[in-house]
């Protein structure tokens, strides 16, 4: 198994690009995400790689972070999405916005990813959701910064309704009605008020 590369970036054409190591050409494909991330060609980069194995060759995909190729792992186990699937839904959003969208159960967020329907997206929430550690809604480096503290606190005030007896429908539609970046205690104090209106 390749896990790293480390080399000087020669060629970029999305979502394919070529790693020189050492004299030996790596032709790599990667999420948008990490596309737009690359250094400039004859610079040096390095990526966290996931080998596939087929009958017709052998293909190999590259990540900014260790988060996205985890995220890209676990999109793999679900059946029916291959490595085009899952690269197109990490082109479409950050590892955080995914962990946001697996914790509120959000399918809209993902069928705005091409070639993803209705169905494929409720399916891929529902199989993420035990699958998806929440450390990688805070992960991702620089690129998706704000956002890791806000999936944090989305999961946070969640379990907290959920501890509280409100069921799942319940603590995802009052999370949903929270400002993206209340505090997981203001968030908790809001969606109860807004619970207690609905009741």
């Amino acid at each position: 198994m390749i896990g790293r590369l480390s080399g000087m970036l020669i060629e970029k054409n999305p979502p394919s690009i070529t790693v020189d190591v050492q004299g030996l050409g790596y032709e790599v494909d990667v999420p948008m995400s990490t596309f737009y991330n690359l250094p400039a060609t004859g610079e040096k980069v390095v990526l966290h790689t996931h080998l596939i194995v087929r009958e017709d060759g052998h293909y190999l995909y590259g990540f900014a972070s260790p988060e996205e190729r985890a995220a890209f792992r676990q999109l793999l186990k679900i059946s029916g999405i291959g490595a085009r699937t899952a690269l197109a839904v990490l082109s479409g959003m950050s590892v955080t916005e995914l962990a946001q969208a697996v914790t509120l159960q959000e399918a809209g967020r993902l069928t705005k990813v091409p070639g993803i329907g209705k169905k494929t997206a409720e399916r891929l929430l529902l199989e993420l959701r035990d699958r998806l550690p929440k450390t990688l809604a805070t992960g991702g480096g620089a690129r998706v910064g704000a956002g890791d503290t806000a999936a944090d606190a989305a999961a946070d005030i969640m379990n907290a309704l959920l501890a509280l007896g409100y069921n799942e429908r319940e603590a995802v539609s009052a999370v949903k009605a929270l400002a993206p970046d209340v505090s997981v205690s203001d968030g908790i104090r809001a969606a109860l008020k807004l619970l207690s209106k609905s009741s």
